[in-house]
């Protein structure tokens, strides 16, 4: 077992100790999992969008009163949703940092292909742009990240998620990123009974049909007895339901992860 009290927080996780951590908090609460990722990391982050984020923010604020949180806002969010960022921010007190594409790649690609590009050739490359780009500036600046991605999320995609892993994706030769998925193991349910019970702030959408919630042309309610995906990029097979943040990281996924 990792004793988090004996490894100095300017240490780096071999790969045994990564996957020897994940087997022991693999069983463990939300609560255990971020309690733990805090303890070893001073600088770590939270990556905000939707209601399991808002779940992670409120129960991470009763453990550390240095709470790094970032967002990425990629132009062509739904109105309510630059709501909830907001009600978020006051609501807990806290500074949300807001990534966004860099003008001249945003601009080059809607010059070249047009706003609506994706809905013929997939949504990869404007994802790259909107989403990837200012995501791997973030990523850069930290140690490790925390999301809310939850193996229940997408069967095709997302049946492994681990609690902690390397962060294949975003990690270099010369850095490790961690990369903690507390939730992995909460149903949908146990996220709305914990905002519920919690009171924490929610996007509005969520009363409109909607279930996971991305970019306004991108995603729409979902219908009775569709799985919570659906609504995302509905035009793309299954396997082809994620926008590239957690490329590398799902295991069974097959091409854009």
């Amino acid at each position: 077992m990792v004793d988090l009290t004996q490894i100095s927080k300017e240490a780096v996780f071999s790969m045994n100790e990564l996957q020897q951590l994940n087997q022991d908090l693999s069983d463990k609460s939300p609560r255990a999992i971020l309690k733990a990722a805090l303890a070893r990391h001073d600088n770590i982050a939270i990556s905000f969008s939707g209601a399991e984020d808002v779940a992670l923010i409120e129960l991470a604020h009763k453990l550390t009163d240095n709470l790094q949180v970032f967002t990425l806002d990629t132009g062509r969010l739904h109105a309510e949703t630059y709501d909830f960022i907001e009600r978020v921010r006051k609501h807990y007190g806290i500074t949300i940092e807001i990534m966004a594409p860099d003008t001249a790649e945003l601009q080059y690609l809607v010059s070249r292909k047009g706003l609506f590009s994706f809905y013929e050739d997939g949504h990869s490359e404007c994802c790259g742009v909107r989403k990837i780009g200012p995501l791997r500036r973030k990523l850069a600046t930290v140690d490790a990240w925390i999301t809310g991605q939850r193996k229940e999320q997408s069967p095709a995609t997302r049946n492994d998620v681990p609690v902690v892993q390397r962060d294949d994706a975003f990690s270099t030769d010369e850095r490790t990123l961690v990369k903690y998925n507390p939730l992995a193991n909460w149903s949908s349910k146990d996220v709305w009974d914990y905002i519920r019970m919690s009171e924490a702030p929610y996007n509005t959408l969520h009363e409109k049909g909607y279930v996971s919630i991305g970019c306004q042309p991108c995603t729409r309610p979902i219908l009775p007895g569709q799985h919570e995906r659906e609504g995302r990029w509905w035009w793309e097979e299954s396997t082809k339901k994620e926008c590239g943040l957690h490329a590398g990281n799902v295991i069974a996924s097959t091409d854009l992860s």
